[in-house]
């Protein structure tokens, strides 16, 4: 446990409370089990510590996008990046195909990258991207008719 006590495991990061009894067990190892039915229980000398997760894999949901008048193009862009990012969890753990989960390949899928791959030459790409496809198509201006025959 970290002296922020937070424990991190398969890329969440878990906030326990800030009691003289958790105080105690800064640096040590702590037990993380996981149950088949999918949770996940944070244990210190047999006891389980109440704690409140934070998954490091979070995503921008579309409603959010549309909500968000004034960050709304931020948040495509985040959207965006976020379709490419590896989100892999690091465990291959087997107890969440209990939950109905399929079993995680080995190999990452392609075109996608790590968290700490991406560059701002990336983020530059997808901003350009979402630029060109939200520009406005320019109103032709209408031809000269003839005065032909009506």
């Amino acid at each position: 446990m970290t002296k922020s006590l937070t424990v991190q495991y398969d890329r969440v990061m878990y906030l326990l409370e800030d009691t003289p009894a958790n105080r105690k067990l800064i640096h040590r190892y702590i037990d993380v089990w996981e149950y088949p039915d999918g949770r996940i229980e944070v244990r210190a000398n047999g006891t389980a510590l109440p704690c409140v997760p934070y998954d490091r894999l979070a995503a921008i949901d579309q409603g959010a996008v549309i909500e968000h008048k004034r960050l709304g193009h931020a948040l495509q862009v985040a959207q965006a990046l976020q379709a490419q990012r590896d989100n892999r969890r690091a465990s291959g753990s087997p107890s969440r195909t209990n939950r109905g989960e399929a079993v995680q390949p080995d190999q990452r899928k392609s075109g996608t990258k790590k968290q700490r791959e991406f560059t701002q030459a990336d983020v530059d790409g997808v901003i350009v991207q979402l630029a060109q496809r939200n520009q406005p198509k320019q109103p032709r201006k209408p031809g000269r008719r003839s005065a032909g025959s009506v």
